[in-house]
């Protein structure tokens, strides 16, 4: 979830996912408090960080069918952030800009706090569905002693959440971002671990270490190191993808049940995978390639979202931070009997 500089990894720490209920309040301000003092907050900022998610807690328990909270520390080498990210199959907020004016909500739609929430965060977005639900993201940095926080947006994002009943996921992804010839060029991974639980968990964390270890530029390459890095585990699907943003084009290298593709518009590139799994069953690879517009997106996910979804089903998403279109589709597309995992890189900056 960083923003990204030359050969610099990108990961964001363990989710921490509260569901809605009676208590969602005072466990999400709670969270929220632990994770601002763990990266140094001053007290009036602790305050700030907890009345932002207070109110977006209180949102979900007024308005929203089902939802719920996901906290989490990103990092930059220099400091660090709590993010909140609030997802919810409700009603929607039929004007967003009068919601974030005033912070008014007519009866039966969110929208009561917004602006306070948009107020105390140093990144602030939101995407609404009408009859369908909406993603929230806000981000709290630490702040350097002249008092500054990141102007970047990072280029990509992922976002991962365990299934209904265990506390850690089987899905993980990581990124990197290295300097072309022509400008960045973002290499992104999504792993699904076989099965659920701890052992799902341990593969899915061995296959991001060797991401993070390897200097391979190729997916290929990248994926035949995954393979040798997760024998003696249960093995997991494996997707990777290079995005070269000035040549315009993604290459991808997939084993298993992962999709992904290459959004341009309402239109949607799908690029294979092969069967297999990583660790045991290594197909004969093959490396696709797709266009990638100034303005598309790519998107890897495992099979905890439904593939089912369309660009036009998201209309204004895709222009949104990379976090937020990674939210949004996971809220929507995502189902509660399996672990779900997405990464989604921005061809231009945020």
């Amino acid at each position: 979830m960083n923003p990204v500089a030359d050969g610099h990894g990108i990961e964001a720490e363990d989710v921490v996912w509260i569901r809605l209920g009676a208590a969602l309040d005072a466990v999400a301000r709670r969270e929220a408090a632990r994770l601002a003092r763990r990266v140094g907050m001053p007290a009036d900022r602790v305050a700030q960080v907890e009345l932002a998610v207070t109110e977006a807690a209180t949102n979900l328990q007024k308005h929203a069918k089902d939802g719920s909270l996901a906290l989490r520390v990103v990092t930059l080498p220099d400091r660090a952030a709590v993010e909140l990210i609030s997802l919810d199959n409700g009603p929607g907020i039929p004007d967003l800009s009068a919601a974030l004016a005033d912070g008014t909500s007519s009866r039966g739609t969110l929208g009561v706090g917004l602006g306070s929430i948009a107020r105390c965060a140093d990144t602030f977005d939101v995407h609404s569905l009408p009859h369908a639900g909406t993603a929230l993201l806000a981000r709290f940095w630490s702040v350097q002693g002249d008092g500054a926080v990141p102007a970047a947006e990072p280029w990509v994002a992922g976002l991962t959440r365990p299934i209904s009943g265990e506390s850690v996921c089987g899905d993980s992804w990581a990124a990197r971002t290295d300097e072309g010839p022509g400008g960045p060029v973002v290499t992104a991974m999504m792993c699904d671990g076989l099965g659920h639980g701890p052992l799902a968990a341990l593969a899915a964390e061995r296959a991001r270490a060797a991401f993070r270890n390897n200097s391979h530029r190729s997916p290929e390459m990248i994926v035949r190191a995954l393979h040798d890095q997760l024998k003696g585990t249960r093995g997991a699907a494996v997707a990777v993808a290079r995005a070269d943003l000035s040549r315009g084009v993604v290459e991808h290298c997939g084993v298993g049940n992962i999709s992904a593709c290459a959004v341009h518009g309402d239109k949607r590139s799908t690029l294979l995978s092969l069967p297999g799994i990583v660790g045991h069953q290594m197909p004969n690879l093959r490396t696709y390639q797709a266009p990638l517009e100034r303005n598309g997106v790519v998107i890897l996910h495992s099979d905890g979202l439904s593939d089912r979804w369309t660009p036009a089903s998201f209309p204004g998403l895709f222009g949104r931070r990379p976090a937020l279109i990674a939210a949004q589709i996971l809220g929507q597309a995502g189902v509660r009997r399996d672990d779900a995992g997405i990464v989604v890189v921005k061809a231009t900056a945020p």
